[in-house]
């Protein structure tokens, strides 16, 4: 009984092992074929850093800084965007109407990764959302995004070279499609006090802030 039992198990066993060879065999080869794949992805590209990002953004800032002014880079280092004057003698639509509130100057928020927001500083009305994009061409970590400065500077230089080419071929939207409009007043609010405060210390630096004597 007992030795009919055994070679009915060895039976089995050898069916069960004739039926997942093959399979196991499949699964070795795309496992070798998977490996080797990676291996000369790290030979020709390098292993992967983690900090490649980080040091991406460092480089960005460092370039962002050498183009634009100083009250430019104190703005972005402060308070994460950077404001652009409007030069156009239209101005941007309002929200499709033909022509900004009363003729008043108008300016451009400009985010890392977000729409340019055109507004009034005046009355804080928003006008429109530009939305444009600029990926990352670079070889061999290309991606579709960015660093945030790049995608900062790229956004300024373009606004400052030509803004009516950027106006004109952006996706236009109306204001809180993509950037929320409490945001976007909270920053306006932010820029003021930061105007505020930095004028006060230009004027105390210079000595023209002092209080006159009673």
């Amino acid at each position: 009984m007992l030795l009919a039992l055994s070679a009915t198990a060895i039976v089995i066993v050898a069916l069960l092992w004739e039926v997942t060879l093959p399979q196991l065999q499949e699964a070795w080869e795309r496992h070798r074929a998977r490996r080797a794949r990676v291996s000369r992805w790290d030979d020709s590209l390098g292993a992967y850093d983690p900090g490649r990002e980080r040091r991406a953004e460092q480089r960005a800032r460092q370039l962002l800084r050498s183009c634009v002014n100083g009250e430019e880079w104190a703005m972005y280092r402060d308070l994460g965007f950077l404001r652009v004057w409007g030069k156009l003698a239209d101005g941007p639509t309002q929200g499709g109407s033909e022509e900004t509130e009363a003729g008043a100057p108008y300016a451009y928020l400009i985010y890392p990764h977000k729409p340019i927001v055109a507004y009034l500083p005046q009355t804080r009305t928003l006008l429109n959302e530009y939305c444009v994009a600029f990926p990352d061409e670079t070889r061999p970590y290309g991606s579709a995004r960015l660093p945030d400065s790049d995608d900062v500077l790229a956004k300024w230089m373009a606004l400052t070279g030509d803004e009516r080419h950027l106006v004109a071929t952006a996706n236009m939207h109306l204001p809180g499609r993509q950037v929320d409009p409490r945001q976007v007043r909270r920053d306006l609010w932010r820029l003021q006090m930061w105007e505020r405060e930095r004028t006060t210390r230009e004027r105390r630096r210079e000595g023209t802030g002092s209080l006159p004597a009673p």
